[in-house]
Order: structure tokens, then C-alpha cells, then sequence
């Protein structure tokens, strides 16, 4: 790595550190004296409300604070450069503007993959780590409350439904499960067991009683009972939480960027390949989504950089006033095209890249005009 680079990156992340760090402890203190009563009333220790904000972290840093971090200690690194007459010099030098910001775009692809990977793996199991968390301190709750009562959902890909008088969504338990399977020659098969639990990728069914249907007008003499039958079902514990999820979802819900992970929809998707259009527009909407949300750290440099390096000799404040002003547009134009995307009245695709690809093209031909 040159002096060069080494020098940029430096200027760079010693602010960076700082934006994340303090915006971070801004929200937590911003959100703790609003939630301090609601805590109380959970009877939450002060270990379990450092537990809550370590939870809900992972948000935060995708959302907010990491995109909003690097616009604004960019353009205060940027602006601080061109002030000193810095981005002259490198420029007399022979080296572009492109070059020099080679160190910035490599933050800014760091940043995404760290982005991408904490919206896959870390955000969508924080609203089940918070409600645990509150649940656990509620006056009376118990296990029992935790159930799932009378939990219906279809495999249309398998053709088979699924019927579950209650469902433990954090062990796979289940009791009185019945499955319908229906197969392609009008044949029908009906399981029912007086408990489930899927161990070692295989469903194990206990006291089961089972009935097979020749056709549709057929009605066998007698059922098969067997005391544990082992079946190899697609369905898994994770599909079974991507379809309540799922299922839970309304278009407020996934306004705000729902926490479903692209292999949740996916997998739903697979499972459900005849969705209505208003459904299959909210999911759609998700996944694109969930693509396109970790490349806006990209767009944060190609925008900041013509923003700082035209400063000249203007205060560094300067800079901050356009971050805000880039934020608020930015996330405007990206809450109204998601809106328009699960309404159905914008297609998936450009709901969720038409932010990006706005704010990044004005980017790179601001800075092909930075003299």
C-alpha cells in the first residue's frame, strides 16, 4: 500500500471511529429516557436493558449509524483535505481524483460486505432476541404463553398442508400435528400424531395414526398406527419461522424494511410459487431490498467525495450541513420507492435500486466535474 493511501485511510477512519462510537451512544441514550418507564414496568435489571441495546445493535449499524457514519467522516476527511490545498497538490501531481479515492472506495466496499453480512446473519433473529428478552421479565408469563396455538401453512411446492394445534417456534416442538399430503394421481395421504419434534434433519412423529386414500372417493377400512414414524420432509424448523414471520408481515412492517433475510424469502418464495400479486409484491420488494440496501456505503463515497473535494476553503461545518441534506433526501426517495414497490405500483427492482442508482450516478458525474 503506498504512503499515499495509508495517509487517506488514517485521515479516514480515526473520524469514522468517532461518528460510529458516539452515534451509537447517542441512540442508546436518545432511546433510554423514553423506554426507561416501559423498562421498569418489565422489571428489566440494568444487565438485561445492556443486553436489549447489544440486541438491537445490529439494526442500528445496517440502518443508520454505519451509512450515516462514513457520509459524515468522509466529508469531514474530504473537506479538511481540500481546505489544505491537499487534493491540489496530489492533482498537481499527476495522481486523478479517482485515483485518491481509491482508499475511500475500498472503506466503502468494506463497509458493504460488513453491511450485507449483518443483514443476513445478525438482523433478522433481533425482534425474536427482544421479545424473548421482555417476556422473560413479564409478571406471570410462562412457557405456555410462548406457544403457538392452531398454526396453519401449506408447501404448495410439495403439495402438502399442515395443521398444528400448538407449535414451540423455539424448540421445533409440536403437539397434535395432522398432515394432508397430496399427491399427483389423486392419492392422499393423512398423518396424524399425538406429538413431533424434528431431530438430526428428520421429523420424528409419536403415536401416530395414518390413513391412505387410493383416491379421492376412496375411504380405507382401517388406519396404520405406528408408535414413532421418521419422515424426511422438506419442511424445516426455519421454514416453519420464515412463514410465521412471513405471515405476520403487513405493508407498515415492510415499509420500514422487515427483519426477513434473503434465504427466508427465498426459501418462502420456493415453498409458495402461487402468491397473490399484492403478496408477491411485498416479498419481491424484500429481497431486492436486501440486495440493494448494503451498496448505499458505495453510494455514500461517490456522493461525498465531489461534495468535500469542491470545499475549497470553506469551514469543514460546511460538509455536515450536506450530509444531513444528502441523508434526508436519500432516505426520503428510499422510503417512498419502497412504498410504491409493495404497494405494487413500482416494480421490485427499481423500487429498491432507484436510490442507488440516483444518488450514485449524480455522484460520479459530480466528480467528473471537480476541477
Amino acid at each position: 500500500m503506498r504512503l499515499l493511501d495509508r495517509y487517506l485511510l488514517r485521515e479516514l477512519l480515526i473520524p469514522l471511529a468517532f461518528c460510529l462510537g458516539a452515534f451509537q451512544i447517542f441512540y442508546c441514550s436518545f432511546d433510554l429516557v423514553f423506554k426507561l418507564h416501559s423498562f421498569q414496568e418489565k422489571k428489566m435489571t440494568f444487565l438485561d436493558c445492556v443486553t436489549y441495546y447489544l440486541d438491537i445493535s445490529p439494526e442500528l449499524l445496517v440502518s443508520i449509524i454505519i451509512p450515516v457514519s462514513l457520509l459524515l467522516a468522509l466529508l469531514y476527511a474530504v473537506t479538511n483535505h481540500a481546505r489544505n490545498n491537499e487534493f491540489t497538490a496530489m492533482r498537481a501531481a499527476g495522481i486523478s481524483l479517482w485515483r485518491i479515492s481509491l482508499p475511500y472506495l475500498a472503506v466503502g466496499a468494506v463497509c458493504t460486505a460488513t453491511v450485507l453480512a449483518v443483514n443476513e446473519f445478525w438482523v433478522p433473529d433481533v425482534a425474536d432476541k427482544v421479545d424473548e428478552l421482555f417476556q422473560r421479565r413479564l409478571v406471570g408469563k410462562t412457557q405456555k404463553q410462548l406457544l403457538i396455538s392452531n398454526l396453519t401453512f401449506r408447501n404448495e411446492s410439495d403439495n402438502r398442508d399442515w395443521h398444528i394445534r400448538t407449535y414451540n417456534p423455539q424448540t421445533g416442538e409440536m403437539k397434535t400435528p395432522n398432515i394432508i399430503c397430496n399427491f399427483s394421481n389423486g392419492s392422499r395421504r393423512e398423518i396424524y400424531a399425538q406429538s413431533g419434534v424434528y431431530t438430526n434433519g428428520t421429523w420424528r412423529f409419536f403415536n401416530v395414526e395414518e390413513w391412505n386414500f387410493a383416491s379421492a372417493k376412496d375411504f380405507p377400512a382401517a388406519p396404520t398406527t405406528n408408535a414413532v414414524l421418521e419422515l424426511n420432509f422438506s419442511e424445516t424448523p426455519d421454514l416453519i419461522r420464515s412463514e410465521l414471520k412471513v405471515n405476520q408481515l403487513n405493508l407498515k412492517q415492510a415499509a420500514k424494511r422487515s427483519q426477513l433475510s434473503i434465504e427466508e424469502i427465498y426459501n418462502y418464495l420456493e415453498l409458495h410459487p402461487k402468491l397473490s400479486p399484492t403478496r408477491r409484491a411485498v416479498l419481491m420488494t424484500q429481497l431486492e431490498s436486501r440486495i440493494a440496501e448494503p451498496f448505499k456505503c458505495l453510494v455514500v463515497v461517490l456522493i461525498a467525495l465531489p461534495f468535500g473535494a469542491r470545499s475549497g476553503r470553506r469551514n469543514v461545518f460546511v460538509g455536515v450541513a450536506a450530509s444531513i441534506f444528502i441523508c434526508f433526501s436519500y432516505f426520503i426517495l428510499q422510503n417512498v420507492c419502497l412504498t410504491l414497490g409493495i404497494s405494487n405500483h413500482l416494480s421490485p427492482l427499481v423500487a429498491a435500486w432507484l436510490p442507488n442508482v440516483v444518488f450514485g450516478v449524480t455522484g460520479i458525474l459530480l466528480t467528473t466535474r471537480v476541477r
